[in-house]
């Protein structure tokens, strides 16, 4: 009977809740809104929405915003011997290699470091780099996230190469980073704090930057003039300023910016989306 009334009373809150928007949500943010008093009324746990905004986020994201830039990329030459191939293997602690010809632009294929397990026990092994080169995946920089995912599922792909409008290779991203996007931080073969880059242009007047930025690097790079004694990133800065923790796809403007958290989890945020104001009002009046 207590089950019941609880269910009752459950659902009773849900229909209150639905008809504050006077029917169901229209957008994307009345619906976030709505399962943030979803959140709120203890209908859904942390969790869940986290990684309910976690998928609505992905569907706006494209691949240039996550990506692995071409100077962090760990390739394999196509002459190379087994011997240098096991040590860059070895020495990375990756699983999976974009296989390069003349350069980086070009990528002949994919090498999976399971595949050359067996030539590790057997020393007289015979090899040949094009027994073992799986096909490359290319797609282009403005690919959204939720249409990468479902071709990494359906196809059983877990890396892609990533081109740009010239057809030079820009990155890769891997499934890991798609899903990050969803559940958090994932700590895998490709993370590296020592050559993360903080600060990313993409297009004319949209950067992606760590919150982990210095905030001296951050004033440097965009002129500006942020200060606090008691922080040292930009994303302490920003927390410091608008007194609370903003939650995945939040967005707020800040002394002529516009910010919006494009990663967070329950405890911080990884990483923003920004864009000049200043800028942006100069290029719609020209």
């Amino acid at each position: 009977m207590a089950d019941a009334d609880k269910t009752g009373s459950t659902r009773g809150l849900v229909e209150r809740l639905m008809s504050a928007f006077s029917g169901d949500p229209q957008n994307q943010e009345q619906l976030i809104e709505l399962l943030r008093n979803f959140h709120q009324h203890q209908i859904i746990g942390a969790d869940e929405l986290f990684m309910i905004e976690g998928v609505l986020q992905v569907s706006n994201m494209q691949v240039r915003d996550i990506m692995i830039p071409r100077g962090r990329m760990i390739v394999l030459e196509h002459s190379s011997s087994i011997a240098e191939i096991i040590e860059i293997i070895a020495e990375s602690g990756h699983s999976r290699f974009p296989v390069i010809d003349d350069d980086k632009d070009d990528v002949v294929g994919v090498l999976l470091a399971k595949d050359l397990l067996h030539l590790s026990l057997t020393t007289n092994s015979r090899f040949e780099i094009n027994d073992y080169i799986r096909p490359a995946t290319f797609i282009p920089e403005s690919k959204r996230l939720s249409v990468l995912l479902k071709e990494f599922r359906v196809n059983r792909r877990h890396m892609a190469m990533i081109v740009d409008e010239y057809g030079g290779v820009s990155g890769l991203v891997t499934i890991e980073d798609v899903l990050e996007q969803i559940v958090g931080k994932i700590d895998d073969e490709h993370d590296d704090d020592d050559f993360e880059v903080d600060i990313r242009l993409h297009g004319s007047n949209r950067y992606s930057v760590r919150a982990l930025t210095p905030l001296d690097d951050f004033n440097d790079y965009f002129k500006t003039s942020f200060y606090n004694d008691d922080v040292e990133t930009i994303g302490g800065y920003l927390l410091s300023q608008i007194g609370h923790l903003p939650v995945r796809g939040e967005s707020f403007e800040l002394e002529g910016f516009t910010f919006q958290v494009l990663n967070a989890d329950s405890r911080r945020v990884h990483l923003y989306q920004i864009s000049d104001n200043k800028l942006e009002s100069t290029q719609e009046n020209s």
